[in-house]
């Protein structure tokens, strides 16, 4: 944790109008219910839909902030002690809260909402591992303006070898290079549709970042296409997308393109996730055979 010399954030009172234990309790019990165990990365248990209690389970809650039962059940009680700007931080997290239901939780909790850190372009060992971990599943990681930072050497056979390449961009790439016939394909539209969508959310997260207001200026000036999708103000973080490729080795592949944010950071990683034992898996392995050694 960083600290500074300005002290610890101030508190705001927490004995007024609609904040304090109860409305912290309320908040809680709210997003606790509309969160699905699958939502959260956690196994369903039991029958599908047979759930007794609406969305997680407060232990489920406790184990994702890593806290405990008893903790959590005396916060949604109303009853329990103060909750430290840490422990917000991991129910924020926990709970899946978007960067306006954060700052309603610390305010309801009688803090000042945390300042967000500006995007990073710094890829963490944890997450080069990570992408390395994985030879069989092509990967790779972008920053809030859709850089591409690093890839794993699967990655290279669908986004290329970008390691002799200044401009990553994938924003830049799809409204300046891509050619006409690319836009008459439905999945090519939805994933840019997409890939709009979650820039949106990076320009609300981040206001006044240079890096991503260039970028959005840019294609403002140069683009009609990315102008028009702008301009529909569609705001939503990337998640899962089933895509069709046909690759000039592989063939035809069908698999899951899955988004892990990195919220420390604004990066994404994106996977290419092929169902076990399926012929795009084995298409997968056979590319990663062919590949040549790392670089």
């Amino acid at each position: 944790m960083t600290t500074t010399s300005r002290g610890p954030a101030p508190r705001v009172p927490a004995n007024r109008g609609h904040h304090g234990p109860a409305a912290l309790a309320a908040f809680l019990r709210a997003r606790r219910a509309r969160l699905t165990p699958r939502e959260a990365g956690l196994p369903e248990a039991g029958t599908p839909g047979h759930r007794r209690t609406p969305g997680l389970r407060r232990q489920e809650v406790a184990q994702l902030a890593g806290i405990s039962v008893d903790y959590y059940i005396r916060l949604e009680q109303a009853r329990g002690p103060h909750p430290s700007r840490q422990v917000l931080s991991a129910l924020a997290r926990a709970l899946m809260l978007t960067a306006d239901e954060r700052d309603y939780l610390f305010r309801v909790a009688g803090e000042s909402s945390p300042q967000v850190a500006g995007p990073s372009q710094e890829i963490t060992p944890g997450i080069r591992h990570l992408l390395d971990s994985m030879p069989d599943t092509p990967a790779y990681v972008v920053d809030a303006a859709y850089n591409v930072l690093a890839w794993n050497q699967l990655a290279t056979h669908f986004i290329g070898d970008l390691s002799g390449y200044a401009d990553r961009n994938m924003i830049r790439w799809t409204f300046r290079w891509a050619q006409d016939t690319f836009w008459t394909d439905e999945d090519f539209v939805r994933f840019t549709r997409s890939m709009i969508a979650d820039l949106r959310v990076a320009y609300a997260r981040y206001p006044g970042d240079p890096g991503i207001e260039a970028l959005v200026t840019e294609m403002l000036a140069l683009s009609p296409r990315f102008a028009e999708l702008w301009s529909a103000h569609e705001v939503e973080a990337r998640g899962p997308m089933l895509k069709h490729v046909s690759h000039p080795l592989a063939g035809p592949l069908d698999f899951e393109c899955q988004v892990l944010h990195i919220a420390a950071t604004g990066q994404r990683l994106i996977a290419y996730c092929a169902a076990p034992g399926s012929a795009t898996a084995t298409a997968f392995k056979d590319l990663a055979a062919w590949a040549t050694p790392d670089r």
